[in-house]
């Protein structure tokens, strides 16, 4: 019997072994959290956590599965990702820091 395929725990989609998956520092290596403890998620969901929070923030308020996805950007791009194949995956987009950063040099 095989083993079922991991889930994500950020949008709660199975990880099949050909899709593209990464796996996240909870506490990132800069502060700390290198040999810590890390789990499996889409590489899409990986890219969204690192494109909405600073490092710093990671470490010190969202270092769970839960706190991210509670917090309010991330919540609504897990259930709105948790609505496409296991398979699927878009090109990430710019951080928003450096997003904000542009607006304020306008």
């Amino acid at each position: 019997m095989t083993e079922p395929d991991p889930t994500c725990p950020l949008c709660l989609r199975p990880i099949p072994p050909s899709v593209k998956q990464s796996q996240h520092h909870l506490i990132p290596k800069l502060k700390g959290g290198k040999g810590g403890p890390t789990v499996l998620v889409h590489h899409i969901c990986h890219q969204e956590i690192h494109a909405t929070l600073t490092e710093a923030e990671l470490a010190r308020e969202y270092n769970t599965p839960e706190a991210l996805r509670d917090h309010p950007h991330l919540a609504t791009f897990f259930q709105w990702v948790a609505k496409r194949p296991p398979e699927f995956h878009a090109r990430g987009r710019s951080s928003l820091r450096k997003q904000r950063s542009r607006k304020r040099k306008r």
